[in-house]
């Protein structure tokens, strides 16, 4: 909890926040908390979609929030050059381990396909990014990790949190999954396995058992 709190009352500079997952209403909150705070926040995951709908892209069959497109657009106008999207995609026909796979030189997805990771480039410029911070925040796959085809930037990001000289704290059930599965959990200060109770405390929303220990 301390941990938590610290990071945004008096982190280490750069502080760089890395959100991903599905949706951008269950974020929000978070969002506008780093928005003010950090240094650069780095978005992934299935969330990035209604920020490119907002930014005018066609996401083809991505899974892609329609609640989700306002908010971000208030992100996108709040954040300015802070906010950093992907610039590169690696798509899918289909939601599977054995599909079609195509690299995106782009954010648009054409139809009948779904972006279901960020490209190579996004991930190593967001790697760079990580590695460099004094500060890291990690909420959040940058794709479907759990699909083999579709891992690798989430293992990037994993990688470059696990490499970073920083104070580095990881929220979440997902991405505490993807340290486990890349097997880099030992290398990063703090990890919190409940994701939800991680974000509403950074969101700065009280929560009664921290409330009863303080």
């Amino acid at each position: 909890m301390a941990t938590l709190t610290g990071i945004l009352e008096d982190p280490r500079r750069p502080l760089v926040a890395v959100v991903g997952g599905a949706k951008v209403t269950d974020k929000i909150g978070v969002l506008d908390a780093f928005l003010e705070r950090a240094d650069c926040v780095l978005i992934g995951g299935a969330m990035c979609f209604p920020f490119f709908v907002a930014q005018g892209h066609e996401v083809g069959d991505s899974k892609c929030e329609a609640e989700g497109v306002e908010p971000a657009q208030r992100a996108l106008d709040a954040g300015g050059e802070k906010l950093q999207l992907p610039v590169d995609l690696l798509a899918g026909r289909a939601f599977s381990a054995d599909t079609e796979v195509r690299e995106l030189d782009g954010v648009d997805v054409p139809d009948g396909w779904m972006g279901l990771d960020i490209g190579a480039g996004s991930a190593e410029a967001f790697a760079k990014v990580v590695r460099e911070a004094g500060t890291v925040f990690w909420n959040g796959p940058m794709g479907a990790f759990e699909l083999d085809p579709f891992a690798a930037g989430t293992r990037r990001i994993a990688e470059a949190v696990a490499e970073c000289k920083g104070m580095t704290v990881v929220g979440g059930g997902d991405s505490a999954a993807a340290l486990a599965e890349f097997g880099l959990t030992a290398r990063v200060d703090h990890l919190s396995t409940g994701g939800g109770a991680s974000l509403e405390l950074i969101e700065g929303k009280p929560l009664p058992g921290v409330e009863a220990l303080s």
